[in-house]
């Protein structure tokens, strides 16, 4: 029997995908739920599952377009698996053995070439002018930065005349038997979407950034004080930055709810609810799945529906399901090393807040200079819709937060809010 198997569809508004890499080769035997091939999407990259066990046969190639539904292989499901021995491993090595006695005449070229080398050598001290400019020469090597012992010259006795100084081309440190090579490979279906969607959100909103700091000392407080007990408590799970920055999202965009909406035309879509694109850093480039409902998450929450959707990143299992959506965005740049950036909206929200690296640095508190774990945010709005007044608002908002986690974030009482 031969199975067509043909394109499942990832998501409801993806009407085709491309074939990034086949798993198999034309005429291999694969088994049941094999992983076939990576098909990318505009959203996602996706295995692909043989359907069932047999002899395959491509019908599509890498990088091909295919449509949702289209055949891509043929699997005979008829054909016997074939039997998997391999005693002609040690006669591929025999020969290798061999290899000494074909390398024996070539311990006899140096002796050759030295041979050839040595009345190169006499000619060097022919004349006291070799090597020597003419003044001329000096004064355009000079102009060039170029040292006199890399130029040939072909003067009388070797001295280097006006010509060879005119002549000569400055190194640029890059001597012979260097790579040049180049490759060019075509971008991803995904790594192209999300192309598009930078271009497209820089020419089509009115972006601006506005910047603040965060002194981070009260969260390192609470996360050195917590944490061992919050990972013994909730089985392993690490307490980190992101759910302090998502809690102190959620409740910036219950203040002001303007940055929690987005433009579809000429209306305003406006949500009592936060769904917060987390972005993250994947084998296929940057995903942003969304942790929904963030604002009715507690800490623990929080951090596990991260980490479950970071994994599946990573691993190659999310899928356009967790990543549709979303009212804003956070982005940790970070843990790259990342000082400070403008990030770039996510359409169609509004707005994304850009995290940094925590420096220590002295500030003035209390009109002392102390030293204090300090973090750049940024945060990017489209302004057709949010004014800056909600703009700074609301990263003062996050601010605040972040500095006085226990009051604004933890109704007082950190261990009930971690859940200990």
């Amino acid at each position: 029997m031969i199975l067509e198997m043909k394109v499942p569809s990832p998501g409801e508004s993806i009407k085709e995908v491309e074939i990034a890499t086949w798993l198999v080769k034309d005429g291999d035997y694969v088994e049941k739920d094999q992983a076939i091939a990576e098909v990318d999407s505009d959203k996602a990259t996706l295995e692909l599952p043989a359907e069932m066990s047999g002899v395959i046969t491509l019908k599509a190639e890498e990088g091909d377009t295919v449509a949702v539904g289209a055949v891509v292989c043929l699997i005979d499901t008829d054909a016997a698996k074939p039997a998997g021995d391999a005693p002609a491993a040690p006669a591929a090595e025999a020969p290798k053995a061999e290899a000494p006695k074909a390398e024996a005449p070539k311990a006899e070229a140096p002796k050759a070439e030295v041979k050839a080398e040595a009345p190169k050598a006499a000619p060097a001290a022919t004349s006291y002018a070799a090597g020597t400019p003419s003044p001329a020469a000096r004064k355009i090597l000079d102009e060039k930065n170029i040292a006199p012992a890399t130029v040939s010259g072909t003067g009388k006795g070797g001295r280097i005349t006006k010509d060879d100084a005119v002549n000569a081309v400055p190194s640029m440190g890059t001597p012979t038997g260097g790579s040049r090579g180049s490759e060019r490979t075509k971008l991803s279906m995904l790594r192209r979407k999300v192309a598009e969607r930078l271009v497209s959100a820089k020419n089509e909103t009115a972006m601006l950034t506005t910047f603040n700091e965060v002194n981070m000392t009260p969260i390192n407080q609470i996360r050195n004080e917590y944490k061992d007990a919050f990972k013994a408590k909730h089985g392993g799970l690490g307490l980190g930055f992101m759910s302090f920055f998502t809690k102190a999202v959620t409740r910036a965009l219950e203040l002001y709810p303007d940055v929690n909406s987005m433009m579809d035309g000429d209306y305003k879509i406006a949500y009592d609810f936060a769904d917060i694109s987390i972005a993250v850093s994947g084998p296929k480039g940057l995903m942003v799945p969304v942790v929904r409902n963030a604002e009715l998450l507690t800490f623990r929450g929080i951090e596990a529906e991260i980490k479950r959707l970071a994994l599946r990143a990573r691993d190659g299992q999310i899928t356009v399901d967790d990543m549709t959506g979303g009212t804003f965005t956070i982005t940790n740049g970070g843990v790259f090393g990342s000082m400070l950036s403008t990030p770039i909206i996510n359409p169609p929200q509004s707005g994304i807040l850009g995290m940094h690296n925590i420096i220590e640095r002295p500030i003035a508190v209390n009109g002392k200079v102390e030293i204090h774990p300090m973090m750049y945010v940024a945060l990017s709005y489209d302004h057709r819709i949010i004014d800056g007044r909600e703009s700074v608002g609301f990263l003062v908002a996050v601010k605040e937060a972040l500095e006085n986690p226990v009051e604004l974030l933890m109704n007082g009482d950190a261990k009930r809010a971690l859940e200990l």
